[in-house]
């Protein structure tokens, strides 16, 4: 046999004896599949939530103009989508027991309640709303299967559907820096977001990751660098409620995951907050002042002229109880800026009341919980909710506030070893 055949037959026969290189896993690749639609699902939940305006808040046109008709049919079709993705993923229609999702059922019931006797001239509008918190919650119910999973999935979809919206807001500060800034305030230019709901946005985001570093479970200079991106966001929409909420959510969650890591933070926190207070005293009054007079500070820019309306509005017994039905959250022409008074405004005492059981619910719950990262992120979100609510509405309604909570709740529910819809062998993975 010629030299050169017989070399080529024996690396042909080398080849043959060496191992196959191993194929991906069908459960492997069954569960990535699952996560790119529990992805999109959440996504889609976002979007929902996210509200569609005619113009900018500063009043100029979007960068790319986008017909009234088409953004409401993007946000308001987004619901209806996301439970088709959910129940793709969930075809047995398949829901575990959740004392959260019960209380917020019972929202949901309170206001089909007060459904029955609306405001005149606003009956559409009431029954459009509480359907579609009906169906929110339905989704939300459908997605409770994936509540215990040890790897935060639900987590990963919140922090990537933020930094989709937060992506979009800092696009229109780079392509129109002088207009997503008109007002002094940063605001969405290709998508209609306040700089309430930028600051909202960020502050959420940042706080999740700053807990994420508290716990180890994220590091690297790239995650220094989107932390540092959203809190320069954070820091452009001059909102006050979100900041003072970030730092108490991190102050109650740091407090409670009191590591070495944590406590370092906080040193370096408290000695550099002192000597900005002490060395820029007048730029973080001006910075919170917003240009603002000392009277608008005192009744909270406007809040206390619609609180007062709410209170003084007629009501009979019934009204009292259940509330007006699900409005836009507004009384005469002004904003209420309180879930309080708009969960009092538009489902009554019983709506406060089951707001008020929900909150305490996660709060109670996360602070009896073992230490964890979960735990952690769930203090913080809850506690970052009760600040927010009394400048801020969504508690009542299908909102991302609403949706945060149902995240905090879902970090607390226990991990089973077992799950119909996870190969077992991810399961083995994941205890």
């Amino acid at each position: 046999m010629h030299p050169s055949v017989a070399t080529y037959t024996a690396h042909r026969g080398l080849r043959l004896l060496r191992p196959a290189a191993p194929k991906p896993r069908t459960a492997e690749i069954a569960d990535r599949a699952l996560r790119l639609r529990i992805y999109l699902a959440w996504l889609l939940l976002f979007i929902d939530v996210v509200p569609f305006y005619k113009g900018t808040w500063n009043g100029l046109p979007l960068i790319l103009p986008i017909p009234s008709v088409v953004g409401k049919l993007i946000t308001q079709g987004s619901l209806p989508l996301a439970l088709l993705v959910i129940l793709s993923v969930n075809r047995r229609k398949l829901i575990r027991p959740n004392v959260f999702l019960t209380l917020l059922t019972l929202l949901v019931l309170a206001a089909v309640v007060a459904m029955v006797n609306p405001v005149a001239g606003r009956f559409i509008s009431t029954v459009y709303r509480t359907f579609r918190l009906a169906g929110f919650v339905a989704a939300l119910w459908m997605l409770t299967p994936w509540w215990d999973r040890r790897d935060m999935l639900l987590v990963k979809c919140h922090l990537a559907a933020l930094f989709t919206v937060l992506g979009t807001v800092l696009l229109g500060f780079l392509v129109a820096p002088g207009r997503a800034l008109a007002g002094g305030r940063l605001s969405g230019e290709f998508w209609p977001i306040t700089p309430v709901q930028v600051a909202d946005f960020a502050a959420i985001a940042l706080g999740i990751m700053i807990v994420l570093w508290f716990c180890g479970e994220t590091r690297g200079r790239r995650s220094l660098a989107v932390g540092l991106a959203v809190a320069a966001i954070l820091f452009m929409t001059h909102t006050r409620t979100e900041l003072v909420a970030l730092t108490a959510g991190l102050l109650v969650s740091g407090l409670r995951m009191f590591t070495y890591r944590v406590r370092r933070l906080f040193a370096i926190v408290a000695i550099t907050a002192s000597v900005a207070i002490i060395g820029f005293s007048s730029a973080l009054t001006t910075w919170l002042q917003r240009g603002q007079s000392s009277g608008e500070l005192t009744n909270l820019t406007g809040r206390t002229n619609a609180w007062a309306g709410v209170l003084s509005a007629p009501r009979n017994r019934f009204q009292l109880i259940f509330g007006y039905g699900l409005s836009n959250k507004s009384i005469n022409g002004l904003p209420i800026d309180s879930n309080w008074m708009a969960a009092y405004y538009d489902i009554g005492l019983v709506g406060v009341s089951i707001c008020v059981a929900m909150l305490l619910f996660v709060l109670v719950n996360a602070y009896f919980q073992p230490r964890s990262t979960q735990t952690a992120i769930a203090l913080f979100l809850v506690v970052y909710l009760i600040v927010t609510s009394l400048t801020e509405t969504g508690l009542s309604d299908a909102s991302e506030y609403l949706l945060g909570l149902a995240l905090a709740a879902s970090l607390l529910v226990p991990v089973r070893n077992s799950s119909p819809f996870m190969p077992s062998v991810i399961q083995r993975r994941l205890v």
